[in-house]
């Protein structure tokens, strides 16, 4: 996974109705990528929606993918569905064949 560095968002710059969303949309969308900042829209007033760019999404959906396996990992141990080392092996040689 690559490093991240997190950018945080300018309030005059980065939070922006959604009719200047409409009329703007591609300078928006350009200033998004140049920055990488987020861009959040709002609509009456109130935060309705928030633009990143798809590598930041697949960093997201990468780390909660992540956080998912490891909750996942910690219960298997606090449930006791856990096994030693030469029973791995023994699981692992059985079901792909020994590594000569």
């Amino acid at each position: 996974m690559k490093a991240y560095k997190r950018r945080d968002i300018q309030v005059t710059e980065d939070i922006i109705p959604l009719s200047l969303f409409k009329t703007q949309a591609s300078k928006v969308l350009h200033a998004l990528h140049e920055t990488g900042r987020s861009v959040v829209i709002t609509q009456n007033g109130k935060p309705s929606a928030v633009v990143i760019t798809p590598e930041e999404f697949d960093r997201l959906r990468e780390r909660e993918d992540f956080m998912t396996a490891v909750d996942e990992g910690r219960a298997d141990a606090k449930a006791g569905r856990v096994m030693g080392t030469k029973a791995l092996e023994q699981a692992l040689d059985k079901r792909f064949g020994k590594v000569k």
